[in-house]
């Protein structure tokens, strides 16, 4: 990057100790997060950049109320986590984790895997949830159309019409509607103070008995307490989650000993390419900074996406 950007003086830290004397002349930071006594120490600060999809970590009044411009890498991560989205379906409803522990143990497991609710279903016809229609909820729908699923989604304003792929769009105040009719519950929605716990234990008995919740959001859209309590009583038909309240999931969370939850430690978005994309994505952007042009992926700092 150097090289491209011959005007840049780049300042990079592997960890934030001693940061802060770096702060106060930066124009442009590139980083998962900042602290608001950081943000007060940056005096010339015009821009941050994020390589993440969620920018909650940056939702706070100081740097919602300032001009600095932020953006974020949702079209990095979108078309990836789609697909991790996908692969998740398929293997619950092909129970793969249950053949994956049968095979260590030695076990021929067709009957039991057979017998035990919910059986194993077919991908095509049936109906994915999609809660955000975001970079990953738009390439989710997409894939699973592709697939024969029925894909029906929630989005904020419902006057933007149906992503490529989704049959009917639902109004936020719709959602339990949505939840009702969907074998799959699929959250990629951003997380800001309205989906906060928006999976919780009325909307979790909502959900139909052999239904699956996915979740590579953020782990706060989900009432872990909740989720436990439906898992272990098997109301509903299982779970996949790549995110979490707490990262990393403690390992004496009882999260870990549920045959019905399948765990993914936060690896939605990680692929061999994804630094190449991230800087990709960012370089395209640093050259309409320094070209003065308007720059892409603008977070909107009050809606917090």
């Amino acid at each position: 990057m150097a090289a491209e950007f011959p005007e840049l003086n780049i300042v990079q830290r592997s960890s934030y100790e001693g940061v802060e004397e770096y702060l106060r002349d930066s124009e442009v930071i590139f980083t998962l997060s900042l602290r608001p006594e950081q943000f007060a120490l940056c005096q010339k600060l015009r821009w941050i950049h994020s390589p993440t999809a969620a920018v909650h970590q940056f939702q706070f009044p100081q740097l919602i109320e300032s001009d600095v411009v932020l953006t974020n890498s949702t079209e990095v991560h979108g078309p990836v986590v789609a697909e991790h989205v996908i692969a998740l379906i398929f293997a619950l409803a092909k129970k793969i984790p249950q053949a994956a522990i049968l095979q260590q143990k030695h076990v021929w497991g067709q009957e039991p895997m057979w017998i035990q609710r919910p059986h194993m279903r077919e991908v095509a016809g049936a109906t994915l949830g999609l809660i955000g229609v975001g970079s990953i909820g738009r390439r989710v729908a997409q894939m699973a159309s592709a697939l024969g699923m029925r894909v029906i989604a929630v989005r904020e304003h419902v006057e933007k019409g149906s992503p490529e792929g989704v049959e009917k769009v639902f109004a936020a105040s719709q959602i339990d509607d949505l939840v009702r009719q969907s074998d799959y519950v699929v959250l990629a929605a951003p997380l800001i103070a309205a989906t906060e716990k928006l999976i919780n234990a009325e909307r979790l008995a909502v959900m139909k008995p052999e239904a699956c919740l996915i979740n590579v959001g953020r782990g706060p859209l989900v009432d872990e307490s909740a989720l436990l309590d439906a898992l272990r009583a098997r109301r509903i038909g299982g779970a996949a989650l790549d995110v979490f309240d707490r990262e990393p999931l403690p390992s004496d969370s009882p999260l870990w000993g549920l045959d019905n939850l399948l765990i993914t430690p936060h690896t939605a978005g990680l692929t061999e390419k994804l630094w190449d994309r991230q800087y990709e994505h960012f370089s395209a952007n640093l050259r309409r900074y320094f070209s003065h042009v308007p720059l892409q992926y603008v977070v909107d700092k009050r809606r917090g996406y």
